[in-house]
């Protein structure tokens, strides 16, 4: 209701097949230049696109669901998606040793994010809730810095510090300055949602990312089901079409698809890298908000969009 190369040294994630990874590769070869980069950077962005629809489509579902019954069903639906396509390819389950990642990318991106947003999206707007996000790509690279011991440059550290708070001063100028109530849920989404980025960047390199995501989906699933059943009984229903369509592209688009290419792009370019791809997310999420909720965006908003793209790029060379 909101995922790398030069900047992460000798511990940058990556994907690669079983028979290509007994030679391993520098830093560079891995993110920092070429085509590898370039893909990964690519399909980072590509779930950032997703995910900045996220908000906007949980406004959509909460016009039908309640918040319990859309987070739950819509984490039922993304794990019934996946659930096809790992029977599909008969994959074989994760190795023991991989459950414990699993869980925490189950409880941060799976659970944690998708239930603290949406219920401060029934007292905040996709705009206001936008400013806490834009301090997502902060959050994760800190997360995964302490995660995995990287340490990218001062550098890069300033640039990711400078877009955070680009993002953070324009949001909160347009929204007068003030702290909804519903904060408290969104600093506690980012800090699972951070973890869980991290987690699943980490099992990206011994996983393809849609497997990451689908275990994490398919091992949430008992409490899914049990999300649904009990929400649809407590909490009224009203079907509109913008409500369907919110918990469709939450499920399929955000949840599923969104993480997907996300945990495959950190997966080529590394956590800290990727995560400033974020940067950009809130300032989409406000221009989905005027088309697709009609919200004012403030003039302010090409300005802040300029100023965060020099952030990211700097991100991206450092």
């Amino acid at each position: 209701m909101t995922a790398q190369n030069s900047a992460t040294p000798h511990t940058a994630i990556a994907v690669e097949h079983p028979a290509r990874r007994s030679a391993p590769r520098g830093p560079r070869e891995r993110g920092g230049l070429g085509g590898r980069a370039t893909g990964g950077t690519a399909l980072a962005g590509l779930g950032v696109v997703a995910f900045s629809l996220t908000f906007p489509a949980t406004a959509w579902g909460l016009e039908s669901f309640g918040p319990w019954s859309f987070v739950a069903v819509r984490s039922l639906l993304a794990a019934l998606i996946a659930g096809a396509f790992l029977l599909a390819g008969r994959v074989p389950l994760p190795a023991r040793a991989h459950w414990a990642g699993l869980a925490v990318v189950a409880a941060g991106v799976v659970v944690g994010f998708p239930l603290l947003t949406t219920l401060a999206l029934t007292t905040s707007t996709t705009s206001h809730a936008a400013v806490v996000v834009g301090l997502l790509p902060l959050t994760t690279a800190a997360v995964s810095a302490l995660r995995t011991g990287a340490r990218p440059s001062r550098r890069f550290w300033g640039a990711a510090v400078a877009g955070a708070a680009v993002v953070l001063g324009f949001a909160l100028t347009r929204s007068g300055g003030a702290l909804s109530a519903g904060d408290g849920y969104l600093f506690g989404a980012l800090l699972v949602c951070a973890a869980g980025y991290t987690e699943g960047g980490r099992l990206a390199r011994v996983l393809p990312g849609w497997q990451v995501i689908g275990w994490a989906l398919v091992l949430c699933m008992p409490l899914s089901l049990a999300g649904s059943a009990l929400g649809l009984a407590y909490e009224p229903v009203h079907l509109t079409g913008h409500g369907l369509a919110g918990l469709i592209w939450a499920a399929a688009g955000s949840t599923f698809l969104g993480l997907y290419v996300w945990y495959r792009g950190m997966a080529e370019i590394g956590a800290p890298r990727a995560s400033q791809l974020q940067l950009a997310q809130p300032l989409l999420t406000l221009v989905w908000s005027v088309a697709l909720l009609g919200e004012h965006l403030s003039p302010a908003a090409p300005a802040a969009a300029c100023a965060v793209l020099v952030c990211i790029a700097v991100t991206q060379r450092a």
